[in-house]
C-alpha cells in the first residue's frame, strides 16, 4: 500500500493527534451488579506514564494479551481491509478474549510501532479504529506505547473484571453437558476463502453479498452482552471464544476439561452466505464452520437441567444460543452426520507457531 501525506516525529503526533482523542477518560466508571466497581484515576489524557484504577468490592481481575499481525493480514495486502479496519480488529481480538471469560471490560492498552514513513492520516485512523472499537463495547483505550519500527506492529492487553468465582474457565464440562454455541460460524473463513484463495472468474457473489463477507474482519463484535449473560447465570461450566475456529475452541473445552464431545451436525447454526461461499468454492460446508475462522462467537457447556434457565436469560437479554452436541466420557471429539454416521471432527483449526 502506497503511503501519501506527511509523517510526523512521535512528540508531534502524540500532541496532535494521540492526546486530543482522549480526554475526558479520567473518572469513567464501570460497575458490577454486586456494586463491585473500578474508577479510572488516570487515564490516557493524564498523560502518566500508566492507567490508575481504583477497584472497589469482591471481584476477579481478568487480563489478555494478543498480537496482530496488522499489514501482513492477507486481506489488507490485497485491498480489503484499511489501517482503521487492523485498529478496530485488534481491539476487538483482545476484547473478545475478556468476554469469553465473562467479564466486564474495562480498559485496552494497544502497542502501535509503525514505519517513520507512516503518514499521519495512517497512523490516525489505526488509532480512530482501537477508539471506535472499545467504544462498541463501552470502554477505553487507555493508554500503551507508540514508536517507530520496521513495519507497522500491533499488539494489545485488554482488561476486565468480574463478580468473583464468576470467571468463565475452559476446565470444568462434564459428561452429559450441552455444548452450546452463540451463533453460526465459519464467516471470516468464507471471507478469506472468497477473496483470498477463490478465483471467480465470471462467477461471483452480488456486491452486498461481498460486503457481508467482509464485514467479519472490518466489524467483528466481542460478545460482551452474551459472555455476562453466561457468566452471571452461574450455571455455564466451561467457556471460550471460537477465534481460532469452532473446532479449535470444542477441542480445548475438550482437553482441559477431560471429556469428549459428539456434535451433531443437523444442530449447527448455518448463516446463509457460508452456504454460498461453500457452493461457490466447491468447499464441504461442515469443514468451512468448523475449520480456522475468526468468529469470536463463545462456545461453551452447561448442564442439561440448566439449558432452560440459560435459554430464559439469553432470551430476556434479547440473545440467542444454539445446542450442537454433548460432552462425553470418552474423549474422542466427534461428528455424527445428518445421516446418523460418526465420524472425526472436519475442519483444520488454527494453530499458533511454535
Amino acid at each position: 500500500m502506497q503511503n501519501f501525506g506527511p509523517a510526523s516525529d512521535e512528540p508531534t503526533r502524540l500532541a496532535n493527534i494521540v492526546s486530543p482523542m482522549f480526554l475526558g477518560q479520567t473518572g469513567w466508571v464501570q460497575e458490577l451488579q454486586d456494586g463491585a466497581k473500578a474508577e479510572l484515576l488516570a487515564g490516557a489524557d493524564a498523560q502518566d506514564d500508566c492507567a490508575v484504577f481504583r477497584v472497589d468490592g469482591p471481584m476477579e481481575v481478568v487480563l489478555g494479551s494478543d498480537y496482530v499481525r496488522g499489514p501482513k493480514f492477507r486481506l489488507y495486502e490485497l485491498g480489503y481491509l484499511s489501517n482503521y479496519d487492523i485498529g478496530y480488529y485488534l481491539a476487538m481480538a483482545n476484547l473478545s478474549d475478556i468476554a469469553a471469560m465473562g467479564a466486564l471490560p474495562i480498559a485496552l492498552l494497544s502497542v502501535i510501532r509503525y514505519p517513520k514513513s507512516l503518514p499521519d492520516t495512517d497512523f490516525t485512523t489505526v488509532i480512530e479504529g482501537i477508539r471506535d472499537a472499545c467504544r462498541e463495547v463501552n470502554t477505553l483505550n487507555v493508554g500503551g506505547d507508540i514508536g517507530s519500527a520496521e513495519r507497522i506492529i500491533l499488539s494489545a492487553s485488554a482488561m476486565g473484571i468480574v463478580e468473583q468465582g464468576r470467571s468463565l474457565l475452559r476446565g470444568g464440562a462434564r459428561p452429559g453437558d450441552r455444548l452450546c454455541v452463540t451463533g453460526p460460524t465459519g464467516i471470516a473463513a468464507s471471507a478469506q476463502r472468497y477473496f483470498g484463495i477463490f478465483d471467480s472468474g465470471s462467477t461471483k457473489l452480488p456486491d452486498e453479498r461481498e460486503e457481508l463477507l467482509i464485514s467479519a474482519w472490518r466489524r467483528p463484535r466481542a460478545l460482551v452482552r452474551q459472555g455476562r449473560c453466561l457468566s452471571t447465570s452461574g450455571v455455564v461450566t466451561s467457556c471460550q471464544d471460537t477465534s481460532d475456529g469452532l473446532k479449535a475452541g470444542i477441542q480445548s473445552l475438550a482437553v482441559a476439561s477431560s471429556v469428549g464431545f459428539m456434535v451433531d451436525e443437523s444442530a449447527l447454526p448455518i448463516a446463509d452466505i457460508v452456504t454460498e461461499v461453500a457452493v461457490l468454492t466447491d468447499c464441504e460446508i461442515t469443514s468451512l464452520i468448523m475449520g480456522d475462522s475468526v468468529d469470536f462467537q463463545l462456545v461453551f457447556t452447561v448442564a442439561e437441567e440448566d439449558v432452560p434457565q440459560l435459554s430464559k436469560i439469553f432470551a430476556d437479554a434479547g440473545l440467542q444460543f444454539f445446542s450442537i452436541g454433548h460432552a462425553t466420557e470418552a474423549h474422542e471429539v466427534s461428528l455424527r452426520r445428518a445421516d446418523g454416521t460418526v465420524e472425526a471432527l472436519p475442519g483444520t483449526p488454527w494453530r499458533h507457531a511454535t
